[in-house]
């Protein structure tokens, strides 16, 4: 959701800094002119041998021009080497995009549907994704492509029945169970799509199981996989990505230097390492995330029920009540307390499965060592570590060695007080805000536990908020004060008192302070 819910090394979900962005687009204006010569033009892959098709392509303009045309607005200008990934998929066919977590392919993905649709060149699109991340895709599309009719393939059987036959909209999403589970309408005779994109593409790594096979059946002109880690255990891996793209193509055994050779113009992989000096030291992404409907049938019925008995207490009224059920109301986002349902887990332990396949390791953090003790039980295979006020204080070094040394260990769940202070650990790329806290301040704190001086690339902070809740109310407040503070002060200052105010905390709810006459 990654945003991601809206992109931004500052993806995807992903905000770039708006101050930032505004620099970058001034000082393109200002170099449009005189950096013809770095402009990002397209290549006809090599597969593409008549001269009128590769005109076609090596005449279009600079994908900067295009892309700053009135026809196609973007919120933030794209950073150089995601020009470079569009202007790869977009004559591509048959196409892997492999950009390490964090980069925006989805962004690229949409910007690239976009550039295909109004050129005429698509009409029918399936986005294929794993099921936490089919509203991230939704999102995306709304940031980045707001003009382009798009639904999720859902409901009963006869709706999906009725989805999957309809011409409209232009771009569909559906998660890989879902295709499965539809797999004769689908596939049915006369259901084709112009383009098939599978995000976590390395789902149909194993060619022969049921997924693999269904999605291969798809009726489709072209071919598209996103994954981060397109090679999970062995080269062979790529053999059932690319059944996928072009049957045949590869097999399994194919020595890897003639593999590598073979797959060198489908795929396109970036690490952060490779455009570490395009990017900003911490990239931020907001995951927005709809509750589970278990979840949301026990958050709706807590708030109306809290709010009604805050409203009748009267003079008496608190701000430690109203602190009560905010608390409560966040606790719910993280886990529904009747049955354990938490879409903010399935997301992460989606996220996690990138991390882990790239041998990368991440930091998990929330304000409650309850919640930390839930999302280990779910997590085990990624042998994640603790270390939170439970921890006995002579067993936390060891803790953090392990972490840092053990290959196997991928993941470390910390409280944000455990793990604000005087910790040193700048070899994770990857910080995810599990719930967030009152203030950024505190926040900031944590995450520079990761990215310090010494850091080995960039690090990308995932923050997680339940869309339609107390968080999202929360996020808004806060970021207004901190915009409002990066508006009056230097971006280096540290905002120290940003945190929510008695009147904000009571406005989170329309209550009234107590006591306080009408204007």
């Amino acid at each position: 959701s990654a945003q991601w819910s809206s992109f931004m090394p500052a993806d995807s979900e992903q905000k770039i800094d708006r101050n930032r962005a505004q620099r970058r687009n001034k000082a393109r204006r200002r170099n449009e002119d005189n950096d013809q010569s770095q402009a990002t033009r397209m290549q006809p892959p090599k597969d593409i041998v008549k001269l009128e098709d590769r005109l076609y392509y090596l005449l279009q303009p600079p994908l900067e021009s295009i892309i700053a045309s009135a026809s196609l607005r973007f919120p933030f200008e794209p950073f150089p080497y995601q020009y470079e990934g569009v202007a790869f998929l977009f004559p591509r066919f048959e196409a892997v995009l492999a950009d390490e977590m964090g980069l925006g392919k989805t962004m690229q993905a949409i910007t690239t549907i976009r550039m295909l649709l109004v050129s005429g060149q698509l009409r029918r699109i399936l986005l294929v994704c794993p099921k936490p991340l089919v509203s991230n895709w939704l999102r995306e599309f709304a940031t980045w492509a707001p003009e382009i009719p798009i639904a999720a393939i859902e409901g009963d059987q006869k709706r999906r029945e009725w989805q999957w036959r309809q011409h409209e909209p232009a771009v569909r999403v559906a998660n890989y169970e879902l295709i499965v589970r539809d797999h004769m309408f689908v596939s049915e005779e006369g259901n084709h799509f112009d383009l098939v994109v599978l995000d976590e593409a390395q789902r149909i790594k194993n060619k022969s199981n049921t997924t693999s096979q269904v999605i291969r059946g798809i009726s489709r002109s072209r071919s598209w996989a996103l994954t981060g880690t397109p090679v999970e255990n062995s080269p062979d891996d790529l053999v059932g990505l690319f059944e996928f793209l072009s049957p045949g193509y590869l097999h399994t055994g194919m020595p890897v230097p003639r593999m590598a050779e073979l797959v060198g113009d489908f795929v396109l992989r970036r690490t952060k390492d490779m455009v570490m000096t395009e990017l900003p030291p911490k990239m931020y992404r907001d995951a927005e995330i709809s509750l589970s409907p278990e979840q949301w049938a026990t958050y709706q019925g807590a708030e109306d029920n809290g709010v009604i008995k805050l409203e009748n207490m009267g003079a008496e009224l608190t701000i430690q009540h109203v602190f009560e059920l905010v608390l409560r109301l966040k606790q719910i986002c993280n886990f529904d307390p009747a049955t354990g349902a938490s879409s903010k887990l399935d997301r992460l332990e989606a996220d996690l499965e990138e991390v882990a396949a790239s041998g990368k390791k991440a930091i998990v953090f929330s304000q409650w060592v309850k919640t930390l003790e839930k999302i280990a039980q779910r997590l085990e295979r990624f042998n994640p570590l603790e270390y939170h006020g439970k921890v006995p204080s002579k067993q936390r070094d060891p803790i953090l060695e392990r972490f840092k040394e053990d290959p196997d260990c991928s993941v470390i769940l910390m409280s944000y007080g455990a793990g604000s202070v005087g910790l040193n650990l700048q070899f994770c790329e990857y910080v995810f805000l599990f719930d967030r806290w009152w203030n950024p301040a505190v926040e900031d704190q944590a995450i520079n536990r990761a990215h310090r001086i010494g850091a080995k690339g960039a690090v990308t902070v995932t923050r997680m908020l339940s869309v339609g809740t107390i968080e999202e109310r929360i996020h808004q407040v806060l970021e207004d004060k901190r915009e409002l503070f990066n508006s009056i002060f230097s971006q280096t200052d540290s905002p120290k008192k940003l945190g929510l105010s008695q009147d904000e905390i009571f406005g989170l709810f329309d209550l009234k302070l107590p006591g306080r006459n009408a204007a």
